[in-house]
């Protein structure tokens, strides 16, 4: 089994074994080397593109936040039956291959045994740590869902407020902490032109920039989205492919790109957690290996129900 070398500001914090229904170590019998698969495939991808990271921590979020998370993102949209895939939010959404790869090698090893569900947990947390974050015991034994629905996709914008953000965290059973922890995440985050180019000229029809953004950054976005094709952009301007707290410090000095990553930073709600983990990356990482799995347990299915897909597009009836 390959060992995953963390940097200096990887941490391993020993957090409960045990959350919903989920144990750390589900496949240790089934299919013990099960782990290290998913592992040795998220190195691969991770060692070509570390944004990568990225990618799969907007996967996990977009996948826990509709139905809870049973891999219904997965599913292929069809002309007779569009799934959650053909959602607006979704259709930037990458890290696929990465996925079907992992259960490939799965299915040899250990057929209808690992769920896509957990190749996704799975495969996050061993990406976050290649970038730099936080080492965590993620409980595993979900299963996969037999629904994806793209009227079901309900996701917070990027134009969000702080308070019409959280409605939609609390909604999931995750409280305001949780929230700006996992925002967190776009530190090692990408994002495209047409989610924040309204704050470059003409915010809120006010015909000029959002005064909350800095005027540097302003030019520099405008000169990058001008060029056409609704490029990319780091979400994190400073360390952009390490998962760290720098994004908490980009936000203090007015170069958050989304509109709800900067109006954290001025919110008096979310201010001082912002502050807090500006200043404390340890503090930071130590929230985040919480948040992001509290957040892998939400409305997971267990037991005998749903199913252990073959092929994490199709259910296994199709």
């Amino acid at each position: 089994m390959k060992i995953i070398k963390t940097s200096l500001l990887a941490f391993l914090f020993l957090l409960p074994l045990v959350l919903a229904d989920l144990r750390v170590g589900f496949y240790n019998t089934t299919c013990p080397q099960a782990e290290s698969i998913i592992q040795q495939v998220v190195q691969k991808q991770f060692a070509t593109d570390s944004s990568i990271t990225g990618g799969l921590l907007r996967m996990h979020f977009h996948d826990c936040f509709v139905r809870g998370c049973d891999a219904s993102i997965l599913i292929d949209s069809t002309p007779e039956k569009p799934s959650e895939k053909s959602a607006g939010p979704n259709l930037t959404v990458r890290g696929f291959e990465l996925i079907d790869e992992a259960k490939k090698s799965l299915e040899a090893a250990c057929p209808s045994t690992v769920s896509c569900a957990d190749i996704i947990t799975l495969a996050t947390r061993d990406s976050v740590v290649l970038a730099g974050g936080p080492s965590y015991a993620a409980p595993t034994g979900r299963r996969d869902g037999l629904v994806s629905n793209p009227d079901d996709v309900n996701l917070p914008g990027p134009s969000f407020s702080v308070s019409q953000a959280l409605q939609a965290f609390t909604a999931n059973g995750l409280t305001l902490n949780d929230m700006v922890t996992l925002l967190g995440a776009h530190t090692v985050g990408l994002v495209h032109c047409n989610f924040f180019e309204d704050r470059l000229s003409n915010f809120q029809g006010t015909g000029s920039p959002d005064p909350s953004m800095d005027p540097a950054l302003v030019a520099k976005l405008s000169k990058l989205c001008a060029a056409g094709n609704n490029p990319t952009t780091f979400l994190d301007q400073n360390t952009s492919s390490t998962f760290d707290n720098q994004y908490y410090n980009q936000l203090l000095l007015k170069r958050g790109i989304l509109q709800i990553d900067q109006e954290l930073a001025s919110d008096r709600s979310t201010t001082g957690i912002v502050s807090g983990f500006a200043s404390n990356g340890v503090r930071f990482s130590r929230s985040f290996a919480t948040a992001i799995l509290k957040m892998g347990s939400l409305q997971v299915l267990v037991g005998n129900a749903g199913e252990i897909r073959k092929n994490c597009r199709v259910f296994n009836l199709e």
